[in-house]
């Protein structure tokens, strides 16, 4: 290791940047996130710096020669674009005692710029040693991907009640048990949901510290994910973190293998909701077992495909949850209408033909007898239909008594986003027929003038590269 990773208080005194266009502004946008103040020499004499008013302020424009300037006070002088005068700089600084990054110049630098992940008060630098930039904003961008956006507040929220805390508990190790408990449990889970008055409430709600962190039993949640239609690429960034977190995953007959690929290998993973013409377990009882689940300590995922709040008894689930006061987070995720209808090219929306979207469900003959199809006669009204398949007839008979054209455009889109996703496109006349080229489920039907737009298929262009990304966060959380 030839470089420390240290950080640097950029409030204790000036930085000196000398340097001219792009490079000088650009070091100065990194120099200015961090509160710093600096005194910029622009050997250009281009003082367009492009700062906001706030960052401005702590900006001092000087025009004598960096060379000869007075330094007293300075704590790090950088060259950006500086040519010769960053390397002669160089010396002074050195010959000074001052640390000196001269950009893109291992030779004269004495420390050197990181690749940075900032979160607020998590702020994470990634090196290489000046060797390969490029190498350390790929690995940045992967940790990037996998810490939760608001870890940041999840440390300053820590960082207000520490004092406190630790006046009330002794020892140290039982301290730092009583933060893990925090940041492991429904708190922390609170806070990196943005409910931070919930979290605040709850660690105030501690009487005593020290029991809170002898306590044996952890304290389980849950979290209600949506998988999506299918394809592992459309996982949320959240998604995966739950799904890498869990101890016990209940998820849906429909969720694709590749999906399910994304749990962490030691996960318990149990099926549960059923397919058409299968039996299932029952809500009530998927219910009693995330409850118990959770109860025991452990943290529960329910993976439902598409969104949990779009035809997946989210709700009912959230209602249980509120209902035995357990801990609870809901991560939603792609509905398999906007998947299928991006899948196909199928614009759901279209200025001057399509202004309005219908969402509804037909699994069953009799669900779809029981819509108000009444309520769908407008031609620029989209009506994506779930679970429609097998009651396509009904579909139909229902759209016609309510006035649509038999010549309305329909496509029945199934198994979208994965690789054989398959497609019928035609006529609401021909429904049945359309349903019946389909081999297999699970499909969504979309009617309404905006099929005319459907295009092909085209997944396979980033399939392999995205795949690629998905296994690295994988190896890298691991």
């Amino acid at each position: 290791m030839r470089f420390l990773p240290v950080f640097l208080d950029l409030k204790t005194g000036p930085v000196v940047l000398i340097g001219a266009g792009e490079l000088l502004r650009a070091k100065l946008r990194v120099l200015a996130a961090a509160g710093a103040r600096v005194r910029v020499h622009a050997i250009d004499r281009d003082h367009e710096l492009g700062l906001s008013a706030e960052d401005a302020a702590r900006v001092e424009i000087a025009t004598d020669d960096p060379l000869t300037a007075d330094l007293s006070g300075v704590i790090a002088v950088v060259c950006a674009g500086a040519g010769d005068v960053g390397i002669a700089m160089s010396a002074r600084a050195k010959s000074l005692g001052l640390p000196v990054n001269v950009m893109d110049d291992l030779e004269h630098s004495s420390f050197i710029f990181p690749a940075i992940v900032d979160r607020g008060d998590v702020v994470v630098a990634v090196g290489t040693g000046g060797t390969s930039p490029v190498v350390a904003r790929r690995v940045r961008e992967k940790i990037e991907a996998l810490l939760p956006a608001r870890i940041g507040d999840l440390a300053e929220f820590i960082g207000s009640f520490r004092k406190s805390v630790n006046e009330r508990i002794a020892e140290f190790p039982l301290r730092r048990r009583f933060w893990e408990r925090v940041i492991d449990g429904p708190i922390g889970t609170a806070v990196l949901a943005g409910r931070k008055a919930e979290a605040d409430a709850s660690l105030k709600a501690i009487s005593d510290p020290s029991a809170f962190a002898r306590a044996d039993k952890p304290e389980g949640s849950v979290a209600l994910v949506g998988a999506g239609p299918g394809d592992p690429d459309l996982l949320t960034i959240k998604a995966l973190r739950a799904l890498q977190d869990a101890d016990i995953v209940f998820h849906d007959e429909l969720v694709s293998p590749e999906i399910l690929d994304r749990i962490r290998r030691d996960t318990t993973r149990v099926a549960v909701g059923r397919r058409v013409g299968k039996p299932g377990i029952g809500q009530d009882a998927i219910n009693k077992r995330m409850i118990e689940a959770a109860r025991s300590g452990q943290r529960v995922v329910r993976l439902k495909g598409g969104d949990p709040f779009v035809f997946g008894r989210g709700g009912e689930e959230v209602e249980a949850l509120r209902a035995a006061e357990i801990a609870y987070s809901v991560i939603p995720g792609i509905t398999a209408g906007l998947g299928g209808a991006a899948d196909f090219e199928v614009p759901l929306t279209y200025r001057h033909e399509a202004t309005r979207i219908t969402f509804l469900t037909a699994h069953k003959a009799r669900d779809a007898e029981a819509v108000d199809w009444s309520t769908l006669t407008d031609t620029r009204m989209t009506v994506v239909v779930y679970m429609g398949m097998t009651a396509a007839p009904s579909v139909r008979a229902g759209l016609f008594a309510a006035g649509r054209s038999p010549e309305t455009p329909v496509g029945v889109f199934a198994r979208v986003t994965r690789p054989d996703a398959q497609s019928a496109i035609g006529t609401l006349r021909d429904l049945p027929e359309l349903v019946r080229r389909i081999d297999g489920g699970p499909a969504i039907l979309i009617i309404g003038d905006v099929v005319r737009h459907a295009g092909t298929l085209r997944r396979q262009t980033l399939k392999k590269n995205s795949a690629q990304i998905i296994s690295d966060l994988l190896d890298a959380a691991e």
